[in-house]
């Protein structure tokens, strides 16, 4: 059996968006899932569309995916990797006007003379009549040598392919069936335009070629180009891959998802500090199940379990809260060693600063199932250095005037001042039997507590918060309320 190669094809002509990166994912992980190659390519024939620096960007964002490539170009200066560069559409014209002439000499392609002025009134002429435009294939018939002639003197011109111009053509997809398309709807199309450049249809199928991509993945999108590939397969003489068409993904309004349509670019992502395996393991899910149904995957096991007869061809809604969500489950499979070090760029410089000096990975422990990205950990980590801010502030203060909450206070202090060993079991053993003395449970033992400790109303388990902030320190806080209460009568 020929070895499974899929390939990845962007044009640098923006940020690589969750929409295009989950086609990244299926073309990784079905060329992983069978030992193949995973191949990419950067498609940037387009000049003016092309934006400067967004091959790099895209290359760092499908490293920060880990899908590691087997082939393609390389970031910086580094060499292109694999056989079959170059790994840009730009550096590879003359494989393209080498299959030009291919055709042209065998007569599937022909030189195509007309204006842009006779085309555009064919056109209207097709609208006015309720016909689909179509090239009336009026260069089809010129003479071959006359025309390499005229196009050897400077004459402007396209190259067209020769098209059956009846019958069918069947795209056999693997999620889709067999799709049948008019081959009479068809007409001659564009090869090359008349600045020499490839049409998108002609260079994918040259390039799949020359790189012996087996699977074309790609987005449902691109299912209305196929049927022009096949037939430039064909007049090449040559085997089409496996086509898979999936599922389009549309947004929480059901508008196909894209850059303009407010997909969010896999680099604000990557910034916000959402676990990059929870990102592949939601791309993955994206028309694709797990067979067990479980949605929490490692990449190994999407690797291990992914197989395109499990896509469906129905359209997806993209959730970013049930991603979130993933990114939260990821987080709280790190290891903790892990996990403060994805962590503490964004502690540094942040209010919870001080803990990197301190108890970092208890504190870290205690709020980790908080977290559903990186980038919320300051937030949740400051108020176990004690109230942060105003409104905090005035929590503790309202404390003074609550009768209950300071017989609570009073009774959690003296408890924990007994305490021989300061650990969580131990703290958390004192907090009931201080509830038990003053007949206090649950939020009423627990609230002021917390509100005492950090300001706040929710957060970690307060055992945790007491052993990142110390005896000393929670001690002092237990009995400050009552002070400023006693100030205040």
């Amino acid at each position: 059996m020929t070895a499974v190669r899929t390939r990845f094809a962007p044009s640098p002509t923006g940020s690589l968006h969750v929409g295009n990166a989950r086609i990244a994912v299926l073309n990784w992980a079905v060329a992983r899932h069978h030992g193949g190659a995973f191949v990419v390519r950067i498609e940037d024939t387009d000049a003016e569309r092309n934006v400067a620096g967004a091959e790099r960007a895209l290359l760092r964002d499908l490293d920060w995916l880990g899908l590691d490539r087997d082939e393609g170009p390389a970031a910086d200066d580094e060499p292109e990797a694999g056989p079959h560069g170059p790994y840009r559409q730009s550096g590879r014209m003359a494989l393209y006007r080498s299959r030009t002439d291919e055709l042209l000499a065998s007569g599937h392609a022909y030189r195509c003379f007309c204006s842009q002025e006779a085309l555009e009134a064919e056109r209207a002429r097709a609208i006015d009549r309720g016909r689909a435009p179509r090239y009336a294939g009026t260069c089809r018939t010129l003479d071959a040598e006359r025309a390499a002639d005229r196009a050897g003197a400077g004459e402007p011109h396209i190259v067209r392919l020769a098209t059956p111009g009846r019958g069918e053509v069947v795209v056999e997809d693997l999620i889709r069936g067999s799709v049948v398309f008019d081959a009479a709807e068809i007409g001659d199309f564009v090869l090359v335009r008349t600045d020499g450049l490839p049409t998108y249809n002609f260079a994918v199928v040259v390039d799949d070629l020359d790189m012996a991509i087996t699977h074309v993945i790609r987005g449902a999108g691109h299912l209305s180009n196929t049927p022009h590939q096949l037939l430039i397969y064909a007049a090449l003489r040559a085997q089409p891959p496996v086509f898979a068409h999936a599922p389009t993904v549309l947004g929480p309004d059901r508008r196909k998802l894209s850059k303009r349509e407010g997909a969010r670019p896999l680099a604000a992502l990557r910034e916000e500090g959402l676990h990059p395996d929870a990102v592949v393991n939601y791309l993955s899910l994206l028309g694709w199940s797990s067979p067990s149904g479980d949605e929490v995957l490692e990449r190994e096991r999407i690797v291990r379990e992914v197989t395109l007869d499990r896509l469906n061809a129905g359209d997806v809604v993209f959730d970013e809260d049930k991603m979130r969500w993933l990114s939260g489950q990821h987080i709280q499979r790190m290891p903790l060693d892990a996990l403060a070090a994805a962590v503490r760029p964004y502690v540094a410089g942040s209010a919870a600063e001080p803990l990197l000096d301190g108890p970092f990975e208890t504190a870290l422990s205690a709020i980790r199932s908080h977290l559903t990205a990186f980038s919320e950990a300051p937030a949740h980590l400051a108020p176990l250095l004690g109230p942060q801010g105003s409104e905090a502030q005035a929590r503790v203060a309202a404390l003074a005037h609550d009768e209950a909450a300071l017989r609570v206070l009073d009774a959690v202090r003296a408890r924990l001042t007994g305490l021989e060993a300061w650990r969580s079991g131990e703290i958390q053993a004192a907090l009931k039997a201080a509830g038990k003395d003053v007949g206090a449970a649950g939020p009423a033992l627990y609230l002021p507590v917390r509100v005492a400790l950090t300001g706040e109303e929710h957060g970690p388990p307060l055992a945790d918060v007491a052993v990142v902030q110390g005896r000393e320190t929670v001690l002092e806080r237990l009995k400050g309320p009552v002070r400023t209460g006693a100030s205040g009568c």
